[in-house]
């Protein structure tokens, strides 16, 4: 059953805790400000969320691509979100409800503790909103290598990312990708997305 989120923050307020999320460690927040509701439907639409059930957002931040996703995803279908802020995390918590929404609190590299807690293994789309160009390199090869295990086959991973950095890093572990532009956000947004094949290989 899916419940109606609260009242979500007005976007003022949004932004405002975004920035301090961003100035008190902009290593983990890709942006100053949250994603637009350009870069938001963009997403939804390259990552076919409508087909997937089960979902694993990684650095959902203030929640504005988490509110979408919950609005377009199947009635059977379950978001797992993780989020190393804990700050965030206590908002969203607050301002989604939603059963088929599991959070958990901490480093993206540990996607695959986060499914086994929300008693799930695989994956049919990994989004992917931290900055890939900031992150240790330890910790952006383990989320990377993570990712691809938990993927289903014919499963996708997408990152939206402000640089370019991501595809000399992602390449490698998924093989070729394809890269999508959203101008209508700020920064202008780049958008990559490497899927498994439908065979498991």
């Amino acid at each position: 059953m899916r419940i109606p989120p609260r009242r979500a923050p007005h976007p003022s307020g949004r932004h405002i805790e975004f920035l301090k999320g961003f100035l008190r460690n902009p290593k983990e927040v890709g942006s100053v400000i949250p994603s637009s509701r350009f870069l938001t439907r963009r997403v939804l639409e390259c990552g076919e969320v409508e087909k997937a059930r089960v979902i694993v957002e990684l650095g959902p931040g203030t929640g504005v691509l988490t509110r979408e996703i919950l609005h377009r995803m199947r009635p059977d279908a379950k978001l797992v979100a993780v989020e190393i802020n804990p700050v965030f995390v206590e908002m969203l918590r607050r301002t989604y409800p939603d059963p088929r929404l599991h959070l958990y609190e901490g480093s993206a590299a540990d996607l695959e503790k986060a499914l086994i807690e929300s008693r799930e293994t695989r994956a049919n789309l990994v989004v992917s909103g931290i900055p890939f160009s900031t992150l240790p390199r330890g910790t952006r090869t383990a989320t990377l290598e993570a990712a691809r295990r938990v993927l289903a086959p014919g499963g996708c991973f997408l990152a939206y990312q402000f640089r370019s950095h991501v595809r000399r890093f992602a390449d490698p572990v998924f093989g070729p990708g394809e890269t999508h532009h959203e101008l209508f956000n700020l920064p202008p947004m780049r958008i990559f997305v490497w899927q498994r094949p439908a065979n498991g290989a």
